[in-house]
């Protein structure tokens, strides 16, 4: 085999294995992108709890030590 030859399979190698990487690349931003929105999500339903919970705290409505009435 030529020395010639031997470059080009060489370059072929690295060409293919760059390709894969690319994938690579582009299926792992694709996963990042979709946990950050899930966590955004996440992020906006926790916040709206803690506005539910502060708002139940605040209007009074009912104490946690409270006896239910069939007791």
């Amino acid at each position: 085999m030529s020395v010639d030859n031997k470059f080009i399979e060489r370059i072929e190698a690295l060409e293919m294995r760059i390709a894969y990487q690319d994938q690579t690349i582009d299926d792992l931003n694709q996963t990042i992108a979709k946990q950050w929105a899930e966590f955004d999500k996440l992020q906006r339903e926790i916040a709206k709890l803690y506005a539910q919970m502060e708002e139940m705290d605040n209007s009074g409505g009912g104490e946690v030590d409270e006896r239910p009435p069939h007791y």
